[in-house]
């Protein structure tokens, strides 16, 4: 018989995930009942909401029950259908997990057209990631004319859009990166104005050059030393979407050092800034609006996108603690199984 192949949450971890967290087994194929899909997995997304779910803390969303599959948003193939809307071969988002196959009932898939954009964009800049940046400058970024972005983890999955977005709509785009090969890409092949290594013994300084009318959007992603460095420069009425706060999602108690809190508070009374975490999904009702914005920018090359593609699932644990270290250049993707469209 016919095995798949899959990550389940084995323990909920203390600190970095690894393997006796998330453990690589086989099992049964799943069978498709009727009305179901037989999916065959392509491309997994790693994003660093993940690292969330496998937390029994209270959050925005449920966790991952341990003994279950890891979740995680997906590309996928019809291989087999009991659906009289779907046929075998093809193509669409799913969010099946970690795992080279699943038996779905198809309502919540949609189909894709390699026609349209590679299928890989669809979990990437067209997808929760692309949507997560245009949704969050939009509606809480709100950028105008002449300001200046900072965005931090800027070449990653979301960063590099949120910058590249930001220059679109006529604001001035500093990245803040991991490293001078990041920030050479950041620059060189997104685009940005400016770019910084925030590992540079002369970070602070840097990042005040490279904004020399202050910061009026903060992009969050981060935390930590970044944001730190960002606060002396927001200019009155900034705003800051906080969109992940990466540096902090390992801890496993309060941070070492002063309590910084009444200072964070004071820059944003006296400053009025305006400070807002938000979840895409809080905005599913702009999803159209999106795609009709952010497509014909990919289609034409104004807004480019790097995907950084690890072959194998059984290599998606050590990709994720990159992920989390800040090892990977652009969109993370896990592909599974072979692409039919190359």
């Amino acid at each position: 018989m016919a095995e798949n192949q899959r990550i389940v949450l084995a323990a909920r971890p203390q600190g970095m995930p690894d393997e006796s967290h998330l453990k690589l087994e086989s099992a049964p194929m799943p069978e498709p009942a009727d009305g179901q899909v037989l999916l065959r997995t392509i491309y997994l997304s790693l994003d660093p909401y993940m690292r969330g779910r496998m937390s029994a803390a209270k959050s925005y969303a449920q966790s991952v029950e341990v003994g279950s599959v890891m979740e995680g948003g997906t590309v996928c193939e019809v291989v087999e259908s009991h659906s009289p809307d779907w046929q075998a071969g093809d193509l669409a988002l799913a969010h099946t997990g970690w795992q080279a196959y699943a038996a779905v009932n198809p309502k919540g898939l949609k189909r894709l057209n390699p026609d349209d954009a590679p299928i890989s964009t669809a979990v990437g800049v067209l997808g929760m990631p692309g949507f997560t940046a245009y949704v969050g400058m939009v509606e809480h970024g709100r950028p105008q004319k002449g300001e200046t972005v900072v965005v931090s983890a800027a070449s990653g999955a979301v960063g590099q859009v949120v910058g590249q977005l930001a220059q679109h709509w006529g604001c001035r785009a500093v990245g803040v990166a991991g490293g001078p090969d990041k920030c050479r890409f950041v620059t060189e092949s997104m685009g940005f104005d400016a770019c910084v290594d925030h590992r540079s013994p002369t970070f602070e300084q840097d990042l005040a050059a490279a904004c020399p009318n202050g910061v009026d959007i903060y992009w969050e992603n981060v935390g930590g030393k970044v944001q730190a460095a960002v606060l002396p420069l927001l200019n009155e009425f900034a705003r800051i979407p906080v969109c992940g706060l990466i540096a902090h999602y390992n801890e496993t108690g309060a941070p070492d050092g002063p309590d910084k809190l009444s200072g964070f508070m004071r820059h944003i009374l006296t400053k009025r800034l305006t400070v807002r975490g938000f979840i895409q999904f809080d905005h599913a009702d702009r999803r159209g609006e999106f795609f009709k914005t952010v497509a014909p920018l990919v289609k034409s090359g104004e807004l480019k996108y790097r995907n950084d593609v690890v072959q194998g699932l059984e290599n998606a644990v050590s990709a994720f603690q990159g992920l989390l270290t800040g090892k990977n250049f652009g969109k993370l993707l896990v592909q599974v199984g072979d692409d039919p469209t190359q």
